[in-house]
């Protein structure tokens, strides 16, 4: 899936029609990727492509992050009987538990 794909995934996940936003959704697209790489990739920070297994799932923490803006940090909140908390200020643990670390071995080379 390129750019493109995930860019109208997370638009049409967030109900957004043309292309006002399109900048600030590949941020959070950006962002959203970085979090991916950094579970599956926790030791290797050359990686920079999602493995495709988890690019909707990137688009999910897109869209997320982006429905979350303005209330970012947010513990809880009531008003008028809308009640509102967060996991946590970042991505939440449970959209990420399905990311399965790569495990491999280091091999020194010795010339």
């Amino acid at each position: 899936m390129d750019n493109t794909e995930k860019l109208t995934i997370v638009k049409t996940l967030v109900e957004i029609e043309g292309d006002a936003f399109d900048s600030a959704l590949t941020v959070y697209l950006t962002i959203a990727g970085q979090k991916i790489l950094n579970r599956t990739f926790p030791y290797d920070s050359t990686k920079t492509e999602v493995p495709s297994q988890y690019e909707v799932l990137q688009c999910e923490i897109a869209a997320y992050l982006w429905n979350k803006r303005g209330a970012e940090g947010q513990t809880s909140h009531s008003e008028n009987g809308i009640s509102r908390s967060y996991e946590n200020a970042d991505v939440p643990a449970s959209m990420l538990k399905g990311v399965v670390p790569f495990c491999g071995t280091f091999r020194e080379v010795s010339g």
